[in-house]
């Protein structure tokens, strides 16, 4: 900042354009820098720098919303793409025409989870449907749930007696394996009706390894928002922050706009967005967030 000051003030008494805009530069960088750095200390959470547990889920609506389920969870494949994450399918159902009915995916990367929680909540599509012939506007919801990755450090105390473990035959396209053996697993948590499931890894023990993993990160995660909330209430804040509550609309008919219901950011690029380009709006929604629980003026 010094530099740049001295710089634009000799600048100005020499009349030296070029060294005007090397100084407008230099402050350029400082302020991108300084809004690097303001943003990373927001990633100041427990769980911020773990890797991430994202689960998709259509919503009533059979093909529709199955269909939209997997355009969002292609959206955050891509996005994990851009930010150099690890992606790693662990689990997806089918949906009977098209779509899935469910997806969980293990974002792996640096603060991962960090950036990911922004998109717990539900996320509504509208637009002209391709499976009908009438080429009517539809309506489609899906819910996506983040949770942290957890390693051995952190006890999520589970009692068998509140397990119920199914197997079934892995479904979808791979290899000899698959559709022959009961090797995928379904885990539900009794008290809580939290089911998951995997079926992704070579075998049955494998599967149910990985299935309590997701299942003790869903947990987890549930318990955090829970308090995080139980908080909120006794700071008689307005702020909803429950999972199944709509947090983002996708319109494609009859004009093309992607909204935040939470920070009211939109952006009419709905073809980049579904094509994994969310940072701006996990951005904004983090900076409200911090905003909102710090009484901070965050710019």
């Amino acid at each position: 900042m010094d530099d740049a000051a001295c710089l634009f003030e000799l600048a100005v008494g020499e009349d030296d354009q070029d060294s005007i805009e090397e100084a407008r530069s230099m402050l350029a960088s400082v302020e991108a820098r300084l809004a690097e750095l303001e943003f990373t200390r927001i990633l100041g959470g427990p769980d911020d720098a773990r890797n991430a547990i994202v689960s998709v889920n259509a919503g009533a609506g059979g093909t529709e919303a199955q269909d939209w389920a997997e355009i969002l969870l292609r959206m955050y494949l891509r996005y994990a793409e851009r930010k150099g994450f690890s992606a790693k399918l662990l689990e997806t159902q089918d949906g009977e025409e098209a779509g899935i009915k469910s997806a969980t995916i293990l974002a792996q990367g640096d603060f991962a989870f960090g950036y990911l929680k922004a998109e717990t909540g539900v996320h509504r599509l509208v637009r002209i449907s391709p499976f009908d012939s009438n080429k009517r506007r539809h309506t489609s919801f899906a819910s996506v749930f983040v949770s942290p990755e957890i390693d051995d450090s952190i006890e999520v105390n589970i009692e068998e007696k509140d397990l119920r473990i199914d197997t079934y035959r892995a479904s979808g396209k791979g290899g000899q394996h698959v559709n022959k053996t009961d090797s995928a697993v379904r885990i539900t948590h009794l008290p809580t009706g939290v089911a998951v499931s995997c079926q992704n890894e070579r075998s049955q023990r494998q599967n149910k390894e990985s299935a309590m993993k997701i299942l003790k990160a869903r947990l987890y995660e549930l318990r955090r928002m829970e308090e995080k909330q139980k908080e909120e209430e006794l700071n008689s804040s307005k702020k909803e922050i429950g999972w199944g509550s709509q947090i983002r609309s996708y319109v494609m008919h009859p004009y093309r706009m992607v909204k935040d219901h939470r920070t009211n950011f939109e952006s009419s690029g709905v073809d980049v967005i579904l094509d994994g380009e969310i940072d701006d709006f996990i951005e904004s929604y983090l900076l409200h967030d911090a905003t909102e629980n710090s009484g901070e003026e965050v710019t």
